[in-house]
């Protein structure tokens, strides 16, 4: 699906993205990051979380740990925030030279997820400042959200493309899936 992004410590960016999107106040957006070095900036890596971005990362694998206090963002105000490095290089690139990104789908909140620069234009408008026209997958399957804060166990939020034996598999002797 296509998506909106903004640099997750940037206010302004991420009131507009939320805006954009019509989503209600307090829902969480997860934040895309460079890869495992730049999650460690923002979230406290449990051992279950490392185990899993070494073995998942770069792909569709969430991993929602508790935030470190020094990291502010609007996309993310609680105590914990959900972290992943995308497959996408350029998603990964960006991140790695603007900081940590926060990105959700672009369409309006209730409305259908768009899957072309078409639908994305006809939804937003002239609300966005750049829509880019690229081919998406066929199979695109949304990415597991993994809660990971604690040591010994592990709470699936969401399945998605990583499938729980596949967890199950990565975390034998580390962490038990709950």
């Amino acid at each position: 699906m296509y998506g909106l992004c903004a640099r997750a410590a940037d206010d302004g960016a991420v009131q507009r993205l939320l805006d954009i999107k019509r989503r209600p106040a307090g829902q969480a957006l997860p934040l895309f990051v460079a890869g495992i070095d730049q999650a460690a900036l923002i979230v406290e890596l449990t051992t279950p979380a490392r185990v899993l971005a070494a073995r998942f990362w770069p792909g569709a694998l969430t991993l929602v740990l508790p935030r470190r206090p020094s990291f502010r963002t609007l996309a993310a105000a609680g105590a914990t925030v959900g972290v992943r490095a995308p497959a996408d290089p350029v998603l990964r690139e960006l991140a790695a030279e603007l900081g940590p990104l926060t990105g959700t789908s672009a369409n309006r909140h209730g409305r259908p997820e768009t899957h072309s620069a078409a639908d994305a234009r006809a939804q937003l408008g002239d609300d966005v400042d750049l829509i880019v026209d690229a081919p998406l997958p066929a199979t695109g399957v949304a990415s597991t959200v993994v809660d990971c804060s604690g040591e010994r166990t592990v709470r699936i939020l969401r399945e998605g493309a990583v499938a729980r034996d596949e967890l199950a598999r990565a975390l034998v002797g580390v962490a038990e899936i709950g």
